[in-house]
């Protein structure tokens, strides 16, 4: 009878955990455990005290226990106290010794030798040595050793891919650059059944490449196509239908997906959906925050930031909001000090640390700029945003050369992002422009080899603004037409008129109020020849800017041009 007793005891603290009646909870365990002193019930009354936030005495109950270094459960949950203590080291101590490789290998000299006592469940479990590592993993980010951190998420992911935790420290706090993503996607070994976590995984995973070439079709999404099959509907069970097409995260994820491919307004509208659904959802929400920024939606941004700030004042997106609010209505100096606050709610939150150097670069401060970026270069080196921005710096200050190498870095990280290729471009026409000027100053002797350095940055300029293109998703949305506009002069300055024709006139596709499109494409006319058509876009770039100096002069020069021509036709 007092076994049937005690049993039913268990039953009421599991029944009182499950209703948070922490402190009911507590007082039963611990009678329970007095009266059978078994370890498990040791246990659980520690569990009890977790839960009721007794840190310090569940950890004192824990490491009193014999069985402390011998029972997993026991070491992870005393630590797990320490780490609610913010007792870092002595965390990492209570884990016990172990070695870890770049590739997320490791090894555990005291996990030999113990057991792991729990009782029977029917319940999947997580590996109890990935969530081990993944605490190690913590530990060592709270200590700023984010090195050791990365490896030891990399193990917990990899000791069980079912610890989420894991990789989305991985990848939230930009920890690995692409190829060490691909990499570990294809070492995780997934059960048979968790096909569809493998292609979540795909879907989170964003700096993998994003198209393929097709034979029938000229461009296939591979993050698309995770997505389908995701949203797919699985009919095999005739009593359920399994699919994720309505859910938060994917859907989530999906926006995000729709930000990194330029197109604002369909990830706006995406979360705007998502947060009518659920206003709580924070992934959603730094995600709508960014794509109210780059659409300028400034009323938007500013309702958004009363409301987080009310609900959530100790957050960091609470803050990182009320910057880009004034950001988005260029108040630079505001903004920069609610980044600022951002970032010292929380280090690691690196939206905060690029807002704090955009502020600065929009003001062309550019030493407090750097300092912001290389902070989050530093910190996120799996984010290739703070490299392209520095990239960015130095191509104002006209160290072309230097902006050139950050660029590489920042496509060696994200060789997916089509910004990256646009800018190489820019450096690359900037670079011949340098030396073209350089070309003056040298002896007639080296005139043609820097003639042929002037070809050969057009070229790669070329090149560059044409891989910009293959790597955006079509059709082109307004925010490119700069890009093709680039493209159209650089093949002007090869001479490849009707090319660049035909990209100027793309452009005007995408928008037609560009006063550099309707210059350009009127002088390339111009040089064709073609006065008739030169002057038509001369009046049209005018009619955008009377004041435009190069088209009122260009324009003069056209009609001349065009009366001279008709008179020697006469003749």
């Amino acid at each position: 009878m007092m076994e049937e007793h005690i049993e039913k005891l268990r039953g009421v603290v599991r029944d009182c955990v499950s209703k948070h009646l922490y402190s009911s909870a507590i007082f039963f365990a611990d009678k329970v455990a007095a009266f059978t002193s078994d370890p498990a019930d040791i246990y659980m009354q520690a569990q009890a005290l977790f839960l009721g936030r007794h840190y310090r005495r569940a950890f004192h109950l824990l490491n009193a226990s014999q069985i402390v270094l011998r029972d997993l459960r026991f070491r992870y949950l005393a630590a797990k106290c320490l780490e609610e203590l913010k007792e870092w080291d002595q965390c990492l101590l209570m884990l016990g010794e172990a070695k870890v490789d770049e590739h997320g290998n490791f090894s555990d000299t005291k996990d030999s030798n113990v057991m792991y006592l729990d009782k029977d469940s029917e319940d999947r479990e997580i590996n109890i040595s990935s969530a081990i590592c993944f605490l190690r993993g913590k530990a060592y980010e709270a200590l700023e050793n984010r090195s050791q951190a990365r490896q030891w998420y990399k193990a917990a992911i990899r000791a069980d891919p079912l610890c989420y935790e894991a990789i989305e420290c991985l990848i939230e706090n930009h920890m690995l650059t692409c190829e060490e993503e691909k990499s570990l996607l294809s070492s995780l070994q997934f059960a048979q059944e968790d096909g569809w976590l493998s292609s979540f995984y795909s879907c989170l995973i964003k700096k993998v490449p994003k198209y393929i070439k097709n034979t029938h079709y000229d461009k296939a999404s591979i993050v698309e196509e995770k997505f389908n099959e995701l949203e797919k509907e699985d009919t095999s069970n005739h009593s359920l239908t399994c699919t994720l097409k309505n859910n938060t995260d994917l859907l989530a994820c999906k926006a995000e997906y729709y930000h990194q491919c330029g197109e604002y307004q369909k990830c706006f509208e995406l979360t705007s959906v998502l947060l009518e659904k659920d206003p709580f959802h924070l992934k959603s929400t730094m995600v709508h925050i960014a794509a109210a920024m780059e659409l300028g939606h400034s009323n938007e941004l500013y309702l958004m930031a009363c409301n987080l700030v009310k609900d959530y004042p100790q957050k960091a997106i609470s803050w990182f909001a009320v910057g880009c609010y004034y950001y988005c209505i260029k108040k630079y100096d505001q903004s920069r000090r609610y980044f600022s606050k951002a970032t010292s709610l929380e280090g690691t939150f690196a939206p905060g640390w690029i807002g704090y150097g955009n502020a600065y670069a929009a003001k062309e401060e550019g030493d407090q700029a750097m300092s912001g970026y290389r902070t989050a270069a530093r910190l996120f080196p799996g984010c290739h945003l703070p490299t392209l921005y520095i990239g960015m710096e130095y191509m104002r200050t006209h160290s072309f050369k230097l902006a050139d190498q950050f660029f590489m870095q920042a496509k060696a990280i994200c060789p997916s992002d089509p910004l990256v290729y646009n800018e190489l471009g820019v450096v690359a026409y900037h670079m011949k422009e340098y030396a073209f000027f350089t070309s003056f100053f040298v002896s007639v002797k080296k005139k043609n080899d820097h003639f042929a350095l002037w070809c050969m940055w057009y070229k790669k300029a070329e090149w560059w603004f044409k891989k910009t293109l293959a790597h955006i998703p079509t059709p082109l949305s307004e925010m490119w037409e700069s890009t093709v506009v680039n493209l159209a002069h650089t093949l002007r300055k090869l001479k490849l008129y009707s090319e660049a024709i035909t990209y100027y006139e793309k452009a005007l596709a995408l928008s037609t109020r560009s006063l550099s499109t309707y210059a350009g494409l009127a002088y390339t006319y111009h040089l064709r020849g073609n006065y008739t058509d030169a002057i038509t876009y001369y009046h049209k770039a005018l009619w955008i800017n009377p004041d435009d100096q190069f088209c009122t002069e260009m324009l003069t020069v056209a009609l001349v041009d065009e009366s001279r021509q008709g008179i020697e036709s006469e003749i």
